[in-house]
């Protein structure tokens, strides 16, 4: 078995603390290798076992200094090498009272059966999983787009001994990341799912967009990202004055005209706070996240009419009603399987 061959492969395995508040770990040998690096030194600095096909793994990335959570859950049947599915978190990066897929969602139950590696990042709060050009003394230093294209791919594909495909999902500040991860580097994702996000970053609303999101929710400032709003920066990590380099990418962008729909109505689980049927609750619910999601429904039919332009296909699901929060997040992911699973086997 491919397992077993791995193991006896793999260097010694560090069981380490839970950090991140991720809960404790089974400390038992992980079937990957462990001794995985990517060119720049980056690498597994521990691994830790969580349950059945569940790992945690500690990655060093040299870019940024720094030691990040990944939470990865293994394929089923693991005989022949399978394809990758990076899950990437919203504005908090998972680390925001675990507001991640795999808390929110049931992402990984559903792709439980799908015979396919999912690798889901803890970190990179409030950065749009970009490269910033300065450190920020509230962020902290951003080289995301360094570690999602050229550090993080070739230590996934050594360790757990991948197919070398890929595929890349995101909701909110990540449904315009995952975008822009897809153009900087051509032909690393497949495919791409794009949730409830903003395409368009360099002209006037979507500037203001990831201003908002990086300082009035974040802390940090946008100058440290991508510089004052005359910076070319800004241009250069537009999605849709890019979206040329998305052709033969399959894409799938979905995003709810904010509305309410299905799940915005008192008592359903994914209305924000504790009391489902709390009018307050509802109601911010109804009207923040409506709000929101009718300017990522803009923001969306903007990058469709781009991408008409270019000639360049994509699937977009843009109904009228849909808010800014997670029930729409996990039925865009099941939705958008059949351009996510596109392919890679």
């Amino acid at each position: 078995m491919r397992f077993r061959n791995l193991v006896a492969a793999a260097a010694a395995v560090t069981v380490v603390g839970t950090g991140m508040g991720l809960g404790a770990p089974v400390a038992s040998a992980a079937p990957i290798n462990s001794a995985a690096k990517a060119p720049d030194g980056s690498y597994i600095k521990s691994v830790q076992t969580r349950g059945d096909r569940k790992l945690q793994l500690e990655v060093y990335s040299k870019a940024m200094d720094r030691t990040f959570p990944l939470l990865v859950d293994l394929p089923a049947d693991n005989s022949v090498p399978r394809p990758t599915l990076y899950l990437v978190n919203g504005g908090g990066g998972g680390v925001d009272g675990n507001a991640s897929w795999d808390e929110k969602t049931d992402a990984k139950e559903f792709l439980g059966d799908k015979n396919i590696n999912v690798v889901e990042l803890i970190g990179g709060r409030w950065s749009y999983f970009a490269d910033w050009r300065a450190p920020d003394p509230v962020l902290g230093v951003n080289k995301w787009q360094t570690f999602y294209t050229e550090e993080l791919p070739p230590i996934i594909n050594a360790a757990l001994g991948t197919n070398g495909k890929n595929s890349i999902a995101g909701y909110s500040m990540a449904g315009t990341s995952v975008l822009m991860l897809a153009i900087t580097k051509p032909g690393l994702f497949q495919n791409v799912g794009a949730y409830s996000g903003c395409a368009q970053t360099s002209d006037p609303v979507g500037q203001k967009f990831v201003q908002t999101t990086v300082e009035t929710w974040g802390g940090g400032n946008p100058d440290n990202m991508w510089g004052p709003a005359d910076n070319p920066l800004w241009q250069t990590n537009d999605p849709v004055l890019h979206a040329d380099k998305l052709r033969g990418t399959n894409l799938w962008v979905a995003a709810g005209g904010g509305l309410p729909g299905e799940h915005d109505a008192p008592g359903n689980p994914f209305i924000m706070g504790d009391d489902k049927n709390n009018p307050i609750s509802v109601a911010n619910h109804v009207v923040v996240g409506g709000i929101i999601e009718a300017a990522m429904s803009a923001c969306s039919h903007n990058l469709q009419n781009r991408l008409n332009e270019l000639g360049i296909p994509a699937t977009f699901d843009l109904p009228p009603t849909g808010t800014h929060t997670w029930g729409y997040w996990q039925d865009d992911l099941k939705n958008s399987w059949p351009v996510l699973s596109k392919d890679l086997y």
